[in-house]
């Protein structure tokens, strides 16, 4: 108590204070009513869930639990039997927990509030799991579109919409913003799911070799064939869906054939005469634009509008800037885990990525964040990140430059005390140098200058 006393001298412990300091600390920290209300989270939510604390505070743990941010759930457990519990959780964005929630009962012994704490699962690479968890994390079977763009939102229900029929898609967009995972969401959302998900990229073979791919061949069919023959991917998809990527770069040929299967749901293997039957969804995808194909007589008008029967465009990821951030954390998880490492990424870095053009959307944020993890030391910096990136963002400064005045001055700020700190690595040097007081300075210190902190005087 004495020592809470001196220290309350020195520092204003106000609830202002408290919750900064809450927010400071690296495991995710949730309470929940009697309701299973959230009233109180801390900043650690959106490293492992994609979400602000804005987002979430009044949300009901239920609701989120239902919407796949988390399995398995604690609460219910710790509702009904009012003891503590201990279990290792995954998120939606990959990140694997150990999750521990506390009830604390009133004196009619009924739970008021249930304070639950969570840290990376990297954090335990010592211990034995098998012995501190007492439930085995889920096996992951579908896809997990993240996302937090309304945009992306919209496209999602629509694609439930259309995943209860078997008519073809076409998604166009441009490269890397990630059309091959809507097709596998359709699949996985349609009655289809139990049958084969089959992708073939229409750019990676030549003409000859992508038509024995999908029509398959007879024995002796041409010089090289296999003795026994080959089934197709046509066949093999029989009761499922086929994904037909990069359709535009398909021969003209080679797209008259698969107009007919599309019609008659009939194809006949190369080198036989016998027509087979199959029952599949086709869903085809581009990067190019296929009226300007057809009007040019590179592609099939009646081809394009029996795949355009449905069409989706996917949005570039320079569009979906909410997304950034939570599948930057989604992929930092996968590689962790992959190069068994544990990186750290600084809100610094984040803040670059977010402001960055991504020319090649999702997939270049992805192999970014592999590269990132693989070269980085623990924590990963601006300065470890491609020169490409800064080049970029100076040679068009409005992607760097903030939306509103109250982003301009945090980013201010953040400058200003980042800059000091490097300098003088002092809480008493940088109060002196911005002109505040000490207990400001560390605080300031403490939230933009975690990734700097060697040792504060």
């Amino acid at each position: 108590m004495h020592q809470l006393s001196a220290m309350s001298k020195n520092v204003d412990m106000t609830l202002e204070t408290l919750v900064k300091i809450l927010d400071y600390s690296s495991d995710e920290i949730f309470v929940l009513d009697s309701d299973k209300k959230i009233i109180y989270v801390n900043n650690a939510c959106e490293k492992h869930y994609g979400l602000k604390k804005q987002e979430v505070l009044g949300r009901s743990s239920v609701e989120l639990f239902e919407n796949g941010y988390w399995k398995p759930s604690l609460a219910p457990e710790v509702y009904e039997k009012k003891k503590p519990l201990v279990m290792k959780q995954t998120t939606k964005l990959g990140a694997e927990l150990l999750t521990s929630a506390i009830p604390i009962l009133n004196h009619k012994n009924e739970v008021e509030l249930v304070v639950t704490t969570a840290r990376e699962l990297q954090d335990y690479k010592l211990l034995d799991m098998k012995e501190k968890v007492n439930a085995p994390l889920p096996e992951q079977t579908e896809i997990d579109v993240i996302t937090n763009c309304e945009k992306m939102k919209s496209i999602l229900k629509f694609a439930q919409k259309i995943a209860a029929t078997n008519s073809t898609v076409l998604i166009q967009g441009e490269s890397g913003t990630g059309k091959g995972v809507l097709a596998r969401y359709i699949h996985q959302t349609s009655k289809r799911k139990e049958g084969p998900f089959l992708t073939i990229n229409c750019a990676a073979l030549p003409a000859e070799l992508l038509e024995s791919e999908l029509f398959g061949y007879t024995q002796g069919a041409f010089t090289g064939a296999s003795r026994s023959g080959k089934i197709g991917l046509l066949e093999t998809a029989n009761k499922g869906t086929l994904f037909l990527d990069e359709i535009g770069e398909m021969s003209l040929n080679l797209q008259a054939k698969l107009l007919q299967v599309i019609q008659e749901k009939k194809f006949i293997p190369i080198g036989s005469h016998e027509e087979k039957q199959v029952d599949i969804r086709i869903i085809a995808a581009t990067n190019r634009n296929l009226l300007e194909m057809v009007n040019a007589r590179q592609f099939r008008e009646d081809l394009f509008y029996r795949l355009n029967v449905i069409d989706i465009k996917m949005p570039p990821l320079r569009e979906r800037k909410e997304d950034i951030v939570p599948l930057s954390y989604n992929f930092l998880y996968k590689f962790n885990r992959l190069y068994e490492m544990n990186k750290l990424i600084s809100q610094e870095c984040l803040d670059m990525l977010t402001y960055y053009s991504w020319p090649g959307n999702v997939r270049q944020l992805e192999n970014l964040i592999e590269r990132l993890v693989i070269t980085s030391d623990s924590i990963i910096h601006i300065h470890d990140l491609p020169e490409t990136i800064y080049q970029s963002m100076q040679e068009n400064p409005k992607l760097n430059s903030p939306s509103s005045l109250s982003e301009a001055v945090e980013r201010t700020k953040r400058e200003l005390v980042r800059k000091s700190f490097q300098a003088h690595k002092s809480s008493r040097k940088v109060a002196k140098d911005l002109q505040i007081s000490q207990t400001s300075a560390l605080k300031l210190i403490q939230q933009y200058c975690e990734d700097l902190r060697d040792k504060i005087d």
